[in-house]
């Protein structure tokens, strides 16, 4: 591979990185050519501008997250309980790729407000497939979108503030510790949440 032909990846990974650290609106073009070690012009002629750029990143992000849930979901047989196992598949990809949440986390506080359409293409679809797997194994009188997106804002939110010890440190999806206690009353909570006996969500 040429450094031509590496060049646009060097910029989605350094846009990656920025957008989720700073959001859409707190990054600019060319901080984001500084840390690919390219100018603006280089970046704009590979990727376009800004705009472009995040809907790249959101894409790329999607398709990631997009194939882990899809296989979660093909391995959804007729228990209630193998929705733990999607609850785990999410939680492994949120700590294998932080930035992920950190995109849709600045997004839904309201970052890149420009760009409308994303919610539309990229999280209904697979709130649907969760969802639509889910009710074919629980109650009628659960609320499974609700599930599937207490999920979602509760990996998120850890994802983004973890929690705080007696020092005042924070502690998240770095903490391979803090991470199985959240996972644990993660699956606790959905657990009761769909109606599953008590020793059923070990």
């Amino acid at each position: 591979m040429t450094s031509s032909d590496a060049a646009p990846e060097r910029i989605l990974d350094a846009a990656t990185r920025l957008f989720a650290a700073l959001g859409y609106d707190g990054t600019s073009t060319r901080m984001i050519a500084e840390a690919a070690g390219l100018n603006v012009a280089t970046v704009a002629y590979h990727v376009g501008g800004k705009r472009d750029l995040y809907l790249a990143v959101m894409e790329r992000a999607h398709e990631v997250e997009r194939a882990v849930l899809e296989d979660a979901v093909a391995q959804i047989g007729t228990e209630p309980e193998e929705l733990l196992e999607v609850v785990d598949r999410y939680i492994d990809f949120c700590v294998e790729h932080p930035e992920v949440p950190a995109l849709w986390m600045h997004r839904w506080l309201s970052d890149a407000a420009d760009v409308a359409h994303l919610e539309v293409q990229f999280v209904r679809p697979l709130l649907d497939m969760v969802a639509s797997a889910a009710r074919k194994v629980v109650p009628d009188n659960v609320d499974v979108e609700y599930v599937v997106w207490t999920v979602v804002w509760c990996t998120h939110g850890f994802g983004s503030g973890g929690t705080m010890d007696a020092d005042g440190l924070r502690h998240g999806l770095e903490d391979p510790r803090e991470v199985a206690r959240f996972r644990a009353h993660l699956r606790r909570l959905v657990s009761n949440a769909i109606g599953l006996p008590s020793g059923r969500n070990a």
